[in-house]
């Protein structure tokens, strides 16, 4: 697979499409911090949103956003609104939609995705909150998924809970691919890394050998360029050195094997290329802050 779909796979995103909302007048909600990524879009009407430690953003028809930081965010009819506690207003929602203000100026839908494994792969590559405007041409796909989404939340069609969930992934996907594609500058991480083609290449052989004893000198010469030069572009659009990526690459596969897997310990440690069941355990803990065992047995109890 290539690197998005690699990585997408093994954390296993779970999305959920929970709540839909309508507003009208003068209204202004304040959301918690999201646990993973919580996703909005705007089937009718606008508003603004406020990401804490962020400048507004006019949200328009068509629009999505996701938020993948723990930090709370208001969505309003005028910044200067306000805000009431979202708890309060959805509490009160009746068929998956709440009613706040007075009137139908505003129709959102959103959900959140949970990750199986160690999340911050992904959520470290990705700016607090990413809006991806309604309007492009890049955006059509999105724009269908939006609308197929906006029916299956107000029909009560058997399957619709399963079919929102799918349209929910493909709009995850979408707007990473749109971020990737877009100019502005992305944080380091393997995101970012994955719109360099010389980086994205090593990316992608690692992936494919991820047990292979990967040297700087054999990853240079996949991109094509000196061990210098791709050292230094790596650790710029990664933020980490090239062995630490395939290191912490690896440990992300053992922990996805200690959580869906039973068996010895050894023979996840084996299947990554370790000669030794300490080796293994070391660089594990290295990166995982905990033993396999310990790793293993923490996500048993809490399954």
């Amino acid at each position: 697979m290539d690197p998005l779909s690699d990585i997408l796979s093994l954390l296993n995103p779970s999305g959920s499409v929970s709540a839909g909302f309508r507003a009208g007048g003068d209204w202004a909600l304040r959301l918690p911090p999201p646990e993973g990524v919580k996703f909005y879009a705007v089937v009718e009407g606008g508003c603004w949103l406020t990401v804490e430690g962020q400048p507004p953003v006019r949200l328009r028809q068509g629009d999505c956003f996701l938020t993948s930081k723990p930090l709370p965010y208001t969505l309003a009819s005028d910044p200067s609104v306000p805000p009431i506690e979202a708890h309060q207003v959805f509490a009160r929602r009746e068929d998956h939609t709440a009613v706040i203000g007075t009137g139908a100026d505003l129709f959102m839908i959103g959900g959140r995705f949970g990750f199986d494994g160690e999340a911050a792969l992904l959520l470290d590559s990705l700016p607090p909150v990413l809006v991806v405007g309604g309007e492009s041409e890049e955006a059509a796909v999105l724009r269908w998924a939006l609308q197929r989404l906006a029916a299956e939340m107000s029909g009560a069609s058997p399957g619709s809970a399963l079919v929102a969930g799918h349209l929910a992934h493909l709009m995850l996907v979408q707007v990473l691919r749109l971020h990737l594609a877009s100019r502005d500058g992305h944080p380091p991480g393997w995101l970012s890394a994955l719109s360099d083609g010389r980086v994205a290449a090593a990316i992608k052989a690692v992936h494919a050998e991820p047990a292979r004893r990967w040297t700087v000198e054999e990853l240079a010469a996949v991109a094509g360029v000196s061990r210098s030069t791709f050292a230094l572009r790596f650790k710029r659009k990664v933020g980490l050195a090239p062995l630490d990526y395939v290191l912490r690459w690896r440990m992300q596969i053992a922990a996805r094997d200690l959580r869906s897997r039973g068996g010895p310990i050894s023979a996840v440690a084996e299947a990554l290329g370790y000669d030794s069941d300490s080796a293994f355990s070391a660089a594990f803990k290295r990166v995982m802050a905990c033993s396999p065992r310990d790793y293993r047995l923490r996500h048993a109890s809490a399954a």
